[in-house]
């Protein structure tokens, strides 16, 4: 799908931005997440620190963090390979450190604004955290049973519009838990459809 907005205008690329996670499982029954953002031009683009060919990342920055099943972060990294301000840009990622302890299903994304946004962090590894949480979510459903017929809740239910226990994606694939709309999520279902 290529869906431009310009309805027929003339366009020229400038900019693309490339954001990669990779969710591993460990030996150890951990699971490591890698996330990188790239910002490449595609023109020569004159910074103050000097022009960046074009072609060369302006931005590349990488944050691992170590989660265990609860999502719970137990390590973390960051590093800048790629700054507009050599030797200034670099000097955050030690105060990411401040990672571990936080969850990513728990408050993580305020966390991270409140702690890391402004002159506390580096905007472009702040705005690379903000995707762990759902790169977890789907790191861990690969090896999970889609329990559509199990006594336990489907983990992926209420968690976006299309799965919400009251609409018609759910009363399809997973009708045990469909809640006919207005209906409490406690109440029992009569079978209507």
């Amino acid at each position: 799908m290529n869906a431009k907005l310009s309805g027929g205008v003339g366009r020229q690329r400038a900019q693309v931005r490339r954001i990669e996670i990779e969710g591993y499982f460990r030996d150890d029954g951990l699971v490591e997440l890698e996330a990188t953002l790239v910002d490449v031009k595609d023109i020569d683009y004159p910074l103050a620190a000097g022009v960046r060919k074009k072609g060369d990342p302006v931005h590349r920055m990488r944050v691992s963090v170590l989660i265990d099943r609860a999502c719970t972060i137990l390590d973390a990294r960051a590093e800048s390979e790629w700054v507009p301000y050599p030797g200034s840009c670099e000097r955050i990622a030690p105060a990411y450190g401040a990672l571990v302890g936080m969850n990513l299903m728990k408050g993580f994304r305020d966390a991270v604004r409140a702690r890391f946004f402004g002159i506390e962090g580096c905007s472009h590894i702040s705005e690379l955290l903000l995707s762990l949480p759902t790169a977890a979510v789907q790191t861990f459903a690969t090896f999970m049973k889609d329990n559509a017929d199990s006594a336990e809740k489907p983990f992926q239910l209420d968690r976006c519009h299309a799965l919400a226990t009251d609409g018609d994606t759910v009363r399809q694939y997973y009708p045990a838990w469909y809640r006919a709309p207005g209906r409490a999520s406690g109440e029992a279902d009569d079978g209507e459809a």
